[in-house]
């Protein structure tokens, strides 16, 4: 639970250690008020002084707990100077010596024990025994005091090595959970790619079912219409499982962290000149080349082209500082490129420069069969280029 005075107390330790002080006190208060008035050590209310005195270190435990060691063996020169000691001073040594074993390694808790009881002990042997101990010898308590320390510390560790092994077998806990949930996340993902494999080759075969009826309504349009027209119907059912096949596959491959699909159309080479544009309203002057003419891309290819350079202007924009950008375009019957250097700081400068845009350029690029090439410019600043394979119309449609 996150709330009620549990959740309250955990989220302020000296308020609950004040409280646990109070305590003390009022245990001070009722052993007092039943033991008979001939063994009282003073006046009540001097004693209930000394009582407050000796519990505050108590209350300063966990928030200073070197410091609240130093008040409580401060506190031992109440029964050297005033006679004996009230209830609440052995029972805060009791309580210090419990956490300081409880909550640190072993070497600092036996530190503090020591320093908490051997005091403890020369304050016994050197004050006369009084009260209801006058029939008791000083080397009684001191050995009492120190079988009560070694109490006091034992339950610490005991408690330090349980709270260490819980935390352990939680780590052991989350780290199962953990892999078992990576195990279940790649068994899904080994049948997704089984299922999206056999679907491609469904898909595949659709495709080519329709390349060859295509070929043969073609040919057979002018000698046997009606030959052609029952080709062009098998192609227009067969598009349609494909359509339905590719479907499932994109399904298969999506993964419910992908944000949803726009609607609107993708851009292509017809965007680049827009986005040069607006680049250069937001700050960095871009020029733009084109070399060769413009063919008839891929929709895919084109949209590759401008993802790259939206990907490269932004990082200059980013990340070159004050510089100038220059983005060109080259056509050429075996392919296309796209170069975008900028005049900026070069690579240093950070950010996705040599990061996961770079990266996601590399996936797109290589998706078409062409190559990326990234790093610094010759003449400084940051150099992006790629290169795609173009295959002609004429020869992809023979």
């Amino acid at each position: 639970m996150t709330s009620g005075p549990r959740a309250w107390l955990r989220r302020h330790p000296f308020a609950a250690d004040a409280l646990g002080a109070g305590a003390l006190v009022v245990a001070e208060v009722v052993l007092t008020a039943v033991t008979p008035r001939d063994y009282w050590p003073g006046h009540p209310l001097a004693t209930l002084g000394w009582s407050v005195a000796c519990a505050a270190p108590v209350a300063w435990r966990r928030v200073a707990p070197w410091a609240a060691l130093a008040a409580a063996v401060a506190t031992l020169a109440v029964p050297l100077l005033l006679g004996p000691a009230p209830t609440t001073q052995g029972l805060t040594f009791m309580v210090l010596t419990y956490t300081t074993a409880a909550a640190g390694p072993p070497r600092p808790a036996v530190v503090a024990a020591l320093a908490l009881w051997v005091p403890v002990g020369a304050t016994s042997a050197l004050t006369p025994p009084d009260g209801m101990l006058a029939d008791v010898g000083s080397a009684y308590l001191v050995v009492n005091n120190l079988l009560v320390g070694v109490v006091s510390y034992s339950v610490g560790r005991a408690v330090h090595a349980r709270r260490a092994s819980t935390a352990a077998l939680r780590e052991r806990a989350r780290t199962a959970e953990e892999n078992q949930r990576a195990l279940a996340a790649q068994a899904v993902a080994d049948e997704r790619r089984r299922i999206a494999r056999e679907l491609h080759d469904v898909v595949a075969h659709h495709v080519s079912v329709m390349g060859v009826l295509a070929t043969g309504a073609r040919r057979m349009l002018p000698r046997d219409p009606r030959v052609a027209d029952e080709a062009i119907g098998t192609i227009e059912e067969t598009s349609r499982a494909t359509l339905r096949e590719l479907r499932r596959l994109l399904d298969v491959l999506r993964t419910e962290a992908e944000p949803a699909a726009e609607l609107a159309p993708q851009p292509g080479l017809a965007g680049i000149e827009s986005l040069v544009e607006q680049v250069r309203e937001a700050g960095l002057p871009v020029t733009l080349r084109i070399e060769g003419t413009p063919g008839a891309l891929e929709e895919g290819v084109a949209l590759t082209l401008y993802r790259i350079t939206q990907e490269a202007l932004t990082n200059a924009l980013k990340h070159a500082g004050a510089a100038t950008a220059r983005v060109r375009l080259s056509f050429d019957g075996g392919g296309v490129g796209v170069e975008v250097v900028d005049t900026g700081r070069g690579p240093s400068a950070g950010g996705d420069r040599s990061g996961h845009g770079l990266v996601g350029m590399r996936e797109r690029v290589a998706l078409y069969g062409g190559v990326l090439r990234t790093g610094a410019d010759p003449g400084g600043g940051f150099r992006v280029s790629a290169r795609i394979p173009v295959e002609p119309r004429d020869a992809a449609t023979a």
